[in-house]
């Protein structure tokens, strides 16, 4: 596991954080939210859209989800539309409104306004954006993962983004799971994800190995959006009844301990 995450840990050191979902993963976890979505305005924040699967999927399914708006903003020095592989160092935000007629809309069927600022998810342009939307969808940057949550918890915005597991324990993060503010999704497959990384080669030893990705495991759902996975009955094989003896207390924390 160790090997697998040293691509995940790098790149938090070096801030390159461009880790891009498959659409076959974002369509396995999306379908369980379908009702969510209706006369929704739908951000996504973090996503260069010449390769964002976020965006490919909503444009296809805008009509399926009844969706009102798709928004993306991509940070500046990415490519400057999903048309053309021209490199340009402006930020742009892309706005569709549906009623293109193939599946994925032309440059004529998308609004493309160039940003004043650098497309960052934390600047007042695209604060301004998050504010006028219901529900924001993307992969952020796993080196700014509590704070990208806590912008969202701040807001009172309804989301489902990818994070690792081990974000759970971020100051900025547990709070929110421990108020029922925020859980976790349905998943992916043996809780590991491929992405496309194009800084990274995947070191992956079995099967998973894929040229041109990188295996994280680990990688988890974040929602704050209900679905029926949460309310699927436990299986245990004992009830708790506060034995402090069969479940003793740790002694710098108010919590218990089950080891078995």
């Amino acid at each position: 596991m160790a090997n697998e995450n040293s691509g995940l840990h790098t790149a938090k050191r070096n801030k390159k954080d461009e880790f891009y979902t498959q659409i076959v993963d974002i369509e396995r976890e999306l379908r369980h939210y379908r009702s969510h979505f209706k006369g929704k305005v739908v951000y996504c924040n973090c996503d260069d859209p010449y390769i964002s699967a976020f965006f490919e999927y909503f444009t296809k399914n805008f009509e399926f989800f009844g969706l009102k708006k798709l928004i993306t903003t991509c940070y500046k020095s990415q490519r400057m539309d999903l048309f053309t592989q021209n490199d340009s160092e402006e930020a742009i935000m892309l706005e569709y409104t549906g009623g293109a007629l193939n599946s994925l809309p032309t440059p004529e069927d998308i609004g493309i306004t160039p940003l004043k600022g650098d497309g960052d998810f934390r600047s007042r342009e695209c604060i301004d954006i998050l504010k006028k939307a219901d529900i924001v969808v993307t992969n952020p940057p796993f080196s700014l993962f509590s704070e990208y949550v806590v912008q969202l918890a701040n807001f009172n915005k309804k989301f489902i983004i990818i994070g690792h597991q081990n974000a759970i324990t971020y100051k900025g993060v547990f709070p929110l799971i421990k108020e029922n503010r925020m859980w976790l999704g349905y998943g992916f497959k043996r809780n590991m994800a491929h992405f496309i990384a194009p800084h990274y080669e995947d070191s992956a030893s079995d099967a998973d190995h894929r040229e041109g990705m990188i295996r994280v495991s680990g990688v988890v759902w974040y929602t704050n959006l209900d679905h029926n996975k949460r309310h699927e009955e436990m299986i245990l094989v004992q009830r708790y009844h506060g034995n402090e003896a069969a479940y003793p207390f740790y002694d710098n924390y108010a919590a218990i301990e089950v080891s078995k």
